[in-house]
């Protein structure tokens, strides 16, 4: 089969090539799926540098988010072949999703909502399910929150702004200039605030009317997380979900004391496939309703992957990109 593989460390663009490798059969507990589209996502541009937490040994096929069909099963499994999935790649183990059939363990995949397609669906479920579990299990969001999204933008940022539009929050988006602000608006965010450097919590606080804001999803990290932090009002919490900037943020703990903050980490991973089953149904119903939107912006040809990485690496892309199968 053609597949993407990371063969060093290093720029996606230099380090990933397109090679002829065995289809992988399903072991027991897994599922063979024929990829009809894949998520590109920041994570792939960090496994190509060797800086991801559950990078796999060289050489690996990248890619961590699927929909597809189910073309055979392992022992264990009674998934019907033909079924349409979406679901997270076997990339910790190597079989990621930018190659033309991966692996995925069938307590990952899930029905494709009937109101998403191929592309849609790819980049709908890690998005969506992790802002899910940051904002409502998590963050404990209740309508009429002030929710301040960092990298709104991009594709977990996205994910938040509608969630958070669609559980009655006032979304406060932070982009990096006027075109990603003009996406969020119509995403649904309330208020838009471009960030390039300094003074954003004084931002957030003026945008949400002074009075702060009580949940900061933070898929960026770094300095901008820690400048947020400072427009949390009284019992707000900072969600950190990723580290985009290259790091996670750090807050002194006397900080915490002093604002009656506090700092959730955010992990879908640890999650049992009945709590992930239950998060899938409330999306779907969302969908059903029409309140939540197709984020994808863009689709990729396959042989443009390095490319697309890239443009991801360099901030030069709004909204979510997916890579079309080979």
């Amino acid at each position: 089969m053609r597949a993407w593989q990371v063969h060093g460390k290093g720029e996606p663009i230099h380090v990933l090539k397109q090679a002829e490798i065995p289809t992988p059969p399903p072991a027991p507990g897994q599922l063979q799926v024929r990829v009809t589209a894949a998520g590109i996502g920041l994570p792939d541009v960090l496994m190509a540098r060797g800086t991801y937490p559950l990078t796999p040994a060289l050489p690996f096929t990248p890619g961590q988010e699927l929909t597809g069909v189910v073309s055979a099963v392992g022992t264990g499994v009674d998934t019907p072949i033909g079924t349409r999935v979406m679901s997270t790649s076997g990339f910790v183990e190597g079989h990621g999703s930018f190659a033309e059939y991966t692996v995925v363990y069938a307590d990952q995949a899930f029905a494709v909502p009937s109101a998403l397609g191929d592309a849609a669906a790819a980049g709908f479920w890690i998005p969506h399910m992790t802002g899910w579990v940051a904002l409502v299990d998590r963050g404990r969001i209740t309508s009429g929150d002030w929710l301040a999204v960092l990298g709104a933008a991009g594709g977990s940022g996205i994910a938040a702004v509608q969630l958070g539009n669609a559980l009655g929050a006032r979304v406060i988006a932070v982009v990096g200039d006027e075109a990603k602000a003009d996406f969020c608006r119509g995403l649904g965010a309330e208020a838009v605030v471009v960030h390039e450097k300094g003074g954003l919590a004084a931002d957030l606080r003026a945008a949400s009317g002074g009075r702060g804001v009580d949940l900061i999803y933070d898929p960026v990290g770094g300095e901008p997380a820690e400048e947020a932090h400072g427009a949390l009002a009284r019992d707000g919490r900072l969600l950190a979900v990723g580290f985009a900037s290259g790091r996670w943020p750090v807050i002194d703990t006397q900080v915490l004391v002093m604002t009656g903050t506090s700092l959730f980490g955010v992990f879908a991973g640890a999650y049992s496939r009945g709590e992930l089953e239950a998060v899938h149904a409330k999306l779907s119903e969302l969908l059903t309703a029409g309140r939540l939107l197709c984020a994808v912006t863009e689709r990729v040809a396959f042989d443009e992957l390095p490319r697309a990485l890239q443009r991801l690496e360099n901030r030069d892309v709004i909204g979510k990109l997916v890579l079309d199968a080979p």
